[in-house]
């Protein structure tokens, strides 16, 4: 990443113009024409510098409760298991870890019913194994600092 890349991802971690042309308006502050903001962008992602450009919603301010948590499932029911947890509406990924539990995920709900109703969906399909909850005690931003 050369100065103008590193500048780029600054502001775009400060914050997405929200406006018609946003990245006219990122190539006006860096002195760049819009077509070169989004090629640099462009080749960033193709090289795996920036593996998602997309909105980080604060799902509290909306009304949701999230949490992380975990299931240990048997290797043969993995691919089943993964499959369930990804076509549930509150279930945003799902990932392998080693050792136990090993499989991890995060729920986002508005109601503890709710909640409560995906667990239980999430032990059923794993042959009725104990679901884990890993509630945060502390809220951390995730970003870049290229400074």
């Amino acid at each position: 990443m050369d100065e103008k890349d590193q500048e780029i991802v600054r502001l775009l971690q400060d914050g997405f113009p929200l406006d018609p042309e946003p990245f006219k308006v990122i190539g006006d502050k860096l002195w760049i024409d819009e077509m070169a903001v989004i090629s640099r962008l462009a080749r960033l992602h193709q090289k795996g510098v920036i593996r998602h450009l997309g909105v980080f919603l604060d799902s509290s301010k909306l009304g949701y409760t999230g949490v992380l948590a975990a299931v240990q499932v048997a290797a043969a029911d993995l691919d089943r298991v993964c499959t369930a947890l990804a076509a549930m509406d509150g279930v945003t990924h799902n990932y392998l870890r080693d050792g136990e539990p090993n499989l991890w995920f995060t729920l986002i709900t508005r109601t503890p019913e709710e909640r409560q109703r995906l667990i239980e969906q999430v032990s059923q399909a794993a042959n009725g194994a104990r679901v884990m909850l890993f509630p945060s005690k502390r809220l951390f931003k995730v970003r870049t600092d290229l400074d």
